[in-house]
């Protein structure tokens, strides 16, 4: 299954030999003195709560339900999703390079492209409006006529699960598990559609989520202001301080996986699907629409496979329990 609005990595057009291996990074190492991971946290407090879809609107085989208790302890997860100044900082420590960069190309969305016609591989399979971009990754979002100039307090896209781990691994940081994110978003509202509760995010004129307006793929009104990525601290935070758990970027998970993992999971601290394929992804983005893609919701799931990167996933990060 391809993540929702977005193609897996041997999806679509056919790669260009990928020069993968070691890459010479200290990820222990570098970034001079201070903290490096400088993200304003929020405080999760300890609860049981409901997991799942509890309205009836999620996707079957996305495995959102049956709805089942989970108790978690206390945790602290960032307040944002990692920028692209938090993400240059890292690279700029470390050398690293990310899997859309080794690999060559990563996945634009066709309104979003900046890049000569050469560098456009050609559209995915089953999804036309992503494109296979040669030079498109996290500095160059659009394609190699793109740059994150003036960008960096959006969130970071064209980061792979093991980028995105990676990252953590020099941060001293985690990424939350499913469960995590889930009762975060919530925000300590029981059962809400989102993270504000049930209104829609569009209500009144008044927008609380950058996701599509219009004819998706094809038109985007941007009544919300944003074609693309919006600044991460956009909209409103939740009750627990967190800012656009749901639109903007899918936010990548420690989890594997399952659409049937809610069926047997753990309630205390549950961790994901021992084993699987693709690593799952929370909370949709500026491409979900009611017509395509109503995934910009506290209980919806999707998935991709860990090397896989486009311009509307990126990440936040958990602090790692003693």
């Amino acid at each position: 299954m391809s993540s929702c609005c977005a193609p897996m990595r041997d999806d679509g057009a056919e790669k260009q030999p990928a020069a993968i291996g070691p890459v010479p990074v200290d990820l222990a190492g570098g970034g001079g003195p201070g903290p490096r991971h400088t993200i304003e946290q929020a405080v999760v407090p300890a609860q049981t709560f409901l997991m799942g879809d509890t309205d009836g609107v999620g996707y079957h085989a996305d495995g959102e339900t049956p709805v089942h208790p989970v108790t978690l302890e206390e945790f602290s997860i960032d307040a944002t999703s990692v920028t692209n100044a938090d993400f240059a900082r890292f690279v700029a420590a470390t050398g690293y390079r990310t899997e859309a960069e080794l690999f060559g190309f990563s996945a634009v969305f066709h309104l979003a492209l900046a890049a000569p016609k050469d560098a456009v591989m050609g559209p995915a399979a089953g999804t036309p409006w992503w494109l296979g971009v040669k030079g498109a990754d996290w500095a160059h979002p659009g394609g190699p006529d793109s740059s994150i100039e003036g960008l960096g307090d959006h969130p970071v896209v064209h980061v792979s699960h093991n980028d995105a781990l990676a990252y953590c691994t020099w941060a001293g940081r985690a990424l939350p598990t499913e469960a995590q994110w889930e009762a975060a978003s919530r925000g300590g509202l029981e059962g809400a559609r989102y993270p504000w509760g049930g209104d829609f995010p569009g209500k009144g004129g008044k927008w609380r989520a950058n996701i599509w307006q219009g004819s998706f793929p094809r038109s985007n009104t941007t009544e919300d202001g944003y074609l693309t990525t919006a600044p991460v601290r956009t909209f409103a935070p939740n009750g627990y301080g967190l800012w656009q758990t749901v639109g903007n970027v899918w936010e990548w998970c420690a989890d594997w996986f399952d659409p049937r993992y809610y069926g047997r999971s753990p309630e205390h601290e549950p961790t994901g699907a021992k084993i699987g394929m693709a690593r799952v992804m929370r909370g949709g983005s500026y491409l979900c629409h009611d017509s395509y893609c109503n995934r910009y919701r506290n209980a919806a799931r999707s998935s991709n496979t860990p090397d896989s990167s486009m311009g509307n996933a990126g990440f936040r990060t958990v602090a790692v329990r003693g």
